[in-house]
């Protein structure tokens, strides 16, 4: 059992189903990252979580897991090659914690793919730097608030 402190639904809008992104190219951050063992024990990924920082679909979360400790050796070698184009998108090119990749902006590809049980769900494809207006890249604020949470 947990205290819910009062909650009351009546003040609360409900959550609603979200739909898959359109795909594209969105602006986000690493806002979480957590190793964790895989279903069968044989392994574990790396289980990164993206905010989008702009644009119509802000706030919207998007997940990625990269095999990095698997017996299938392609299953990691496409997981380091995707965690090598996400490091170098946000400039951290050998970090020692995946949570040096948290809150630096990137532009990550979103694809769509049709599960099973025929449910259309969002594929983070790709990641680039995120470029200004001018085509320089932006200079790291000291500002340690995520992005999303500064006014």
């Amino acid at each position: 059992m947990a205290n819910l402190n009062g909650f009351n639904a009546n003040q609360v809008e409900p959550a609603t189903d979200f739909e898959a992104i359109p795909p594209g190219k969105y602006v986000a951050v690493v806002t979480a990252s957590e190793m964790k063992a895989t279903k069968s024990g044989s392994g574990s990924f790396l289980e990164l979580t993206f905010q989008i920082i702009e644009g119509e679909f802000k706030n919207r979360l998007l997940w990625s897991r990269l095999n990095l400790d698997n017996p299938n050796p392609l299953a990691v070698k496409i997981a380091r090659a995707e965690l090598s184009a996400l490091c170098r998108a946000v400039g951290v090119l050998e970090p020692k914690d995946s949570c040096e990749l948290h809150n630096l902006p990137l532009v990550i590809s979103v694809k769509q793919k049709t599960d099973a049980d025929g449910e259309v769900r969002n594929e983070i494809k790709g990641f680039a730097k995120r470029e200004t207006a001018n085509g320089a890249r932006p200079a790291q604020a000291a500002n340690p608030t995520p992005p999303w949470r500064r006014g």
